[in-house]
């Protein structure tokens, strides 16, 4: 990584100077190459943009928030960029409400929908294009030349459908603003510094809630990412199976290298950090550590998903015997799982409580506790009762799925976990059964053995569709799949 920028530099249009290194080793910038710069380059911009595809979708969007929302400003921001150390930043990522509503990912950019005549008026305030006169393009950290073009605030109005500003300007403006406002909070202290006297906690919560809730029912753009991202997830679980022989002779790293390959060439990123455990660790919830060993003879706990370039994320688990065979106690366990999860999707339908996916999936595998003696004399509806099949099951069955892995996850209780699914909803259904390595009230041979196994599920007119299902889930499909990859 390059790091050579001047120290000494003109100043922006806000006389703010252009951050630099301390340490640069050029010692300033003679007049002729700051004049030189200036000029000799091709007018770059572009024209006849056609509006992205989802334009139309963030406008409906906004029009339900408008509609709940009538009189007040309203303000989305996308985010800064985050430092990771010193002067290198992590990959920047749009709050999910500000991509909803927009279609845009780029950092530092604000909707503000603006109250008018029988609505709102959005716009968009974006970087523009950084300046050529100051400088800024090849002397910022974050000028053109450092980090790549940017659209002009014209290209961005044709792009997204919405009218575009100076981001720059936005924060006095909104200081200055009256009437009522909300922002969702989090993501641009900025703006909310700008803010801070013109809203409060309680109502800038409701519009962090209502836009949770909105994305409970997917359209027809976002159930279409999501089937994209789950077909690039099951590219990426062939590709692991490929290269298990390269994993054993290294780590659990190599797995999650290789799903993040799949995941950068098929989307923009991993969805959430790749589970890649394998033996005992399949029985720790979230182990992305990785760096454990992958030995032949125990199984692989991989749960992973690739995230489109428009954020809609995948999350996949398959259990896969490392040599591609399970063992007797292995298939044991893991059809018990299988047959949960049979269950709990059999339950996801329209008019059905949120609930009864998971209470399905529950009931099959206590039952297996009970037939396994794991439970003493204790009936299935006992165990159910005092939840005591939890200490083997442990976690719910299922959540949300969308932008974000755990999607919706600010929606009021009565509308998600206690509400009735409808056609759009997509929900995970990923039961498990985990023992651990020195969890003493089971069998000897049970310990260390983990198996989960989860699906994407939407709801449909009729049913669900599983999006993952070109994914095998069977005992016996999966060691014929692994085969098959294998050769």
């Amino acid at each position: 990584m390059s790091e050579e920028l001047a120290p000494e530099t003109p100043e922006t249009a806000e006389t703010e100077p252009i951050k630099q290194r301390k340490n640069g080793l050029y010692p300033g910038i003679s007049d002729e190459l700051a004049e030189s710069m200036k000029s000799g380059w091709a007018d770059t911009e572009l024209h006849g943009l056609e509006p992205i595809a989802q334009a139309p979708y963030t406008a409906a969007r906004r029009a339900a928030l408008s509609a709940r929302f009538p009189g007040e400003r309203l303000v989305v921001p996308a985010g800064n960029l985050k430092t990771r150390s010193n002067d290198t930043e992590y990959a920047f990522r749009a709050s999910t409400e500000y991509a909803y509503l927009t279609g845009d990912l780029t950092q530092d950019s604000v909707l503000v929908m603006e109250p008018a005549d029988g609505g709102h008026e959005a716009t968009v305030y974006l970087l523009p294009r950084s300046d050529r006169e100051n400088g800024e393009f090849w002397l910022d950290g974050q000028g053109e030349l450092w980090v790549g073009r940017r659209n002009s605030l014209t290209e961005a109005e044709q792009l997204l459908g919405i009218p575009a500003k100076d981001v720059r300007e936005l924060a006095s403006a909104l200081a200055e603003a009256t009437g009522p406002v909300r922002v969702v909070r989090g993501h641009d202290a900025g703006i909310e510094a700008a803010l801070t006297d013109k809203v409060t906690a309680e109502r800038d919560e409701e519009l962090r809630v209502f836009l949770s809730e909105a994305r409970l029912v997917k359209d027809a753009f976002e159930v279409a990412e999501l089937q994209k991202a789950c077909d690039a997830t099951a590219r990426g679980f062939e590709d692991v199976v490929k290269v298990l022989d390269r994993a054993e002779a290294t780590s659990e790293r190599y797995i999650e290298g290789t799903f993040f390959l799949r995941a950068r060439v098929d989307g923009n990123d991993i969805g959430y950090g790749s589970i890649c455990a394998a033996g005992p660790h399949a029985t720790t919830l979230h182990w992305v550590r990785n760096d454990g060993a992958v030995r032949s003879g125990e199984l692989l706990l991989l749960d992973a998903g690739v995230e489109t370039t428009e954020l809609y994320t995948a999350d996949v688990t398959r259990t896969l015997p490392i040599n591609g065979t399970f063992s007797p106690l292995q298939r044991k366990i893991y059809d018990a799982v299988y047959e949960a999860q049979e269950a709990g999707i059999a339950a996801v339908k329209p008019g059905a409580a949120f609930r009864d996916f998971h209470d399905a999936a529950q009931r099959v595998l206590a039952q297996k506790l009970v037939e396994w003696g794991l439970l003493g004399d204790l009936s299935v509806e006992k165990v159910l009762e005092l939840g005591l099949q939890r200490r083997w099951t442990l976690h719910g069955t299922g959540h949300m799925l969308g932008m974000d892995v755990h999607d919706c996850a600010a929606a009021r209780t009565e509308s998600y976990v206690n509400g009735t699914l409808e056609p759009g909803v997509c929900l995970t259904v990923e039961p498990g059964l985990y023992f651990q390595a020195d969890d003493l009230t089971v069998p000897e041979e049970y310990r260390g053995i983990g198996v989960r196994i989860e699906d994407d599920i939407l709801v449909t007119e009729d049913g669900n569709r599983n999006l993952s299902a070109t994914l095998p889930r069977r005992a016996d499909d999966v060691e014929a799949w692994m085969a098959r990859l294998k050769g």
